[in-house]
C-alpha cells in the first residue's frame, strides 16, 4: 500500500483530500493532507528498533506535550500512523535559533518541556540514556561490519570519559533532538514537535544538542546557560554542559552512521556523517584543552 492509501483508508477525512509532501523528515514521512474543512499533518514510521525509536512512546509523549501546552494536538492515531493538528506556521533555521531574541524565546519552551511534560505523561516512560545509545549504536555498527569500525575503540574510550565528567546528573523530560526544524514559530507564539526520541535524561543534554545542532557561539553557550538555569554559570556546570554536548555530537555521529546501512529515506547520511564526526572532534578537542 503507498503512503497516499494509508492516508486516503484512515476513514477521518470529511469528502476528497489533497496530500503534500512535507519535506525535510528523516525518519519519518510526512504529509499535509486538506479535505474540505480542515488541515492536518500526518506521520508515518513504523517502530525503528536500532534507533530506540518506538511510537507508542512518541504517541504518549506527543500527547502529554499537547497537554503541557507545548505541540499541536493529536487527532487520530494507528499502528504506524500519527495524525496531528496542522499550525500555521514557520520552522526555525538555526540563523532563526541564534538570533539573541530568538533564543530568549526558545529557553523557556526549552524548560517548560523539562519541567512540565512528566506531569501530563502518561503510562510506561522510555529513558534516552545517551551513553547507553552510544554504546549501543557501535554494537550494531560492528556486527554490521561497518566501515567505520576502525574508529570505535577510541569513540567508546571518548564516550566513557564524558560520561565520567558529565555529572553530577539532572534528570528531566528531554526532547532529544533538538534541530531548529522541531520549532515552529506561528507568529505568536513557539511550539515544539517531533517527539520520536522523547525520554527522560538530563537537561544538558538537550541544552547542548541545542547549541551544537545550530552552531552557537561561545558567547551564545554562556547566555542560554545562565538564562535556562537563572544563575550566573559556573565552571563546574560550564564543564558538565561542554561534556554533554560533546555526547550529543557523538551520538548525532553515531546515529548517521547507523542510518547509512539501515535507513531507506533518500539522504546523504554518508555527507551528515562526516559533518558531525568533524564537529564531534573539534568540540572534544576543545573540551580537552579547558582539563
Amino acid at each position: 500500500m503507498t503512503p497516499e492509501d494509508r492516508i486516503h483508508a484512515l476513514g477521518i477525512w470529511q469528502g476528497p483530500i489533497e496530500i503534500v509532501p512535507i519535506t525535510g523528515g528523516i525518519t519519518n514521512r510526512n504529509y499535509l493532507v486538506r479535505d474540505h474543512a480542515v488541515r492536518r499533518v500526518v506521520r508515518l514510521g513504523e517502530d525503528i528498533p536500532v534507533h530506540h525509536i518506538n511510537r507508542q512512546n512518541e504517541l504518549a509523549a506527543s500527547q502529554a506535550a499537547h497537554a503541557a501546552g507545548l505541540s499541536p494536538a493529536v487527532i487520530h492515531h494507528a499502528p504506524g500512523v500519527l495524525v496531528l493538528d496542522y499550525i500555521e506556521s514557520k520552522a526555525l533555521t538555526p540563523e532563526d535559533i541564534r538570533h539573541p531574541e530568538m533564543l530568549e524565546r526558545v529557553i523557556p519552551l526549552v524548560r517548560a518541556c523539562h519541567h512540565d511534560i512528566a506531569r501530563e505523561f502518561r503510562g510506561a516512560a522510555a529513558i534516552f540514556w545517551v551513553f547507553h545509545v552510544i554504546r549501543d549504536y557501535i554494537a550494531n555498527l560492528e556486527a554490521a561490519n561497518s566501515r567505520y569500525r576502525q574508529l570505535f575503540p577510541n569513540l567508546l574510550a571518548k564516550a566513557e570519559w564524558l560520561e565520567a565528567a558529565g555529572g553530577p546528573f539532572e534528570i528531566a523530560f528531554g526532547h532529544n533532538d533538538m534541530l531548529a526544524a522541531n520549532f515552529l514559530d506561528d507568529g505568536k507564539r513557539l511550539w515544539l514537535i517531533d517527539w520520536d526520541y522523547a525520554g527522560f535524561n538530563t537537561p544538558l543534554f538537550d541544552l547542548g544538542g541545542l547549541a551544537s545542532n545550530n552552531e552557537f557561539s561561545e558567547a551564545a553557550e554562556r547566555s542560554m546557560l545562565e538564562a535556562y538555569y537563572r544563575v550566573p554559570l559556573t565552571e563546574d556546570l560550564w564543564r558538565r554542559y561542554q561534556a554533554m554536548k560533546c555526547a550529543s555530537l557523538l551520538r548525532e555521529t553515531l546515529w548517521s552512521m547507523v542510518s547509512e546501512i539501515h535507513s531507506t529515506i533518500d539522504f546523504d547520511y554518508a555527507g551528515y556523517t562526516a559533518e558531525n564526526l568533524a564537529r564531534f572532534e573539534r568540540a572534544y578537542d576543545a573540551f580537552e584543552q579547558d582539563r
